[in-house]
């Protein structure tokens, strides 16, 4: 491995210490009377905030995951810290977190690359990114043997989206499972965040992005990682994968207690028949 992308935001996004990592996330995933199993899973949404807010929305798409074979992770994220025009797929070998390294596919990563002039190895948007980072451990805890595609959105307007979304159709298998990074609304009172965050579960239990895409562009609802669940809920509909679920929704004011200003969570899952 010559490239590596260290860990970023260990020990502040969740524990660096590997064992109470371990510890965190298997708390996270004994989920009482879970009920969801799904077959032919081709895509999940997972929030990207610090454990202690959405950890235990995350938990109920990655137990979905639990005694599974999918091989590969198609991780699409949006850009917090750096906007630039066209998508980036990390250039480099493997991302590391403190629960061991993760290996880059870099195989599809080509594949995806050499497919378009707007989606392009780098390390655009990758170095302080949180919203791939903090998906690994959950993975790293309920699978052995993986590898990664990681994925940052510069742009996350529709041509970007679409694009994204014919490529991604066009190459993975069924051993690929795509991963949206999205938290949903930011900094509403809990009753506000509430309603936004409706509309978004709506939308997804009704496979209905053409309208999630529309609500979002009017500002009727917020996901900072829309582009990123457009563009596998696209893909997903290429290949007739047009069911969905929605496991679990939150608010960061369930764990802190605060509600004047709250961040919403979700997790679902998209799959076919």
């Amino acid at each position: 491995m010559n490239k590596v992308r260290k860990p970023v935001v260990a020990g502040f996004f969740y524990p660096s210490n590997p064992n109470q990592l371990k510890r965190e996330i298997d708390n996270f995933l004994d989920i009482p009377n879970f009920k969801f199993t799904l077959e032919n899973i081709f895509g999940l949404i997972s929030p990207h905030a610090g454990y202690a807010y959405s950890g235990k929305t995350a938990g109920y798409a990655y137990k979905l995951l639990q005694k599974t074979d999918y091989k590969t992770f198609v991780i699409i994220s949006p850009s917090h810290r750096e906007y630039f025009p066209g998508i980036s797929i990390y250039d480099g070998d493997a991302f590391e977190t403190p629960l061991g390294i993760v290996p880059v596919n870099i195989d599809l990563a080509e594949s995806i690359t050499s497919k378009s002039d707007i989606i392009f190895k780098s390390l655009k948007g990758h170095e302080q990114e949180h919203a791939i980072e903090v998906q690994l451990p959950f993975l790293q805890t309920v699978l052995e043997d993986f590898d990664i595609v990681p994925i940052v959105m510069g742009n996350q307007g529709k041509p970007f989206v679409d694009e994204l979304a014919s490529i991604l159709a066009d190459v993975v298998d069924d051993k690929t499972v795509i991963i949206s990074s999205s938290d949903l609304s930011h900094y509403h009172s809990k009753h506000e965040a509430y309603r936004l965050d409706s509309i978004v579960e709506k939308r997804i239990k009704e496979f209905d992005y053409e309208k999630f895409q529309s609500d979002l562009e009017q500002n009727l609802c917020e996901a900072c990682g829309g582009g990123p669940i457009l563009s596998m809920m696209k893909a997903a509909a290429l290949l007739d994968k047009n069911k969905s679920l929605v496991l679990n929704r939150s608010d960061s004011g369930d764990t802190s207690g605060d509600y004047a200003e709250v961040v919403g969570y979700i997790s679902a899952a998209v799959y076919g028949e």
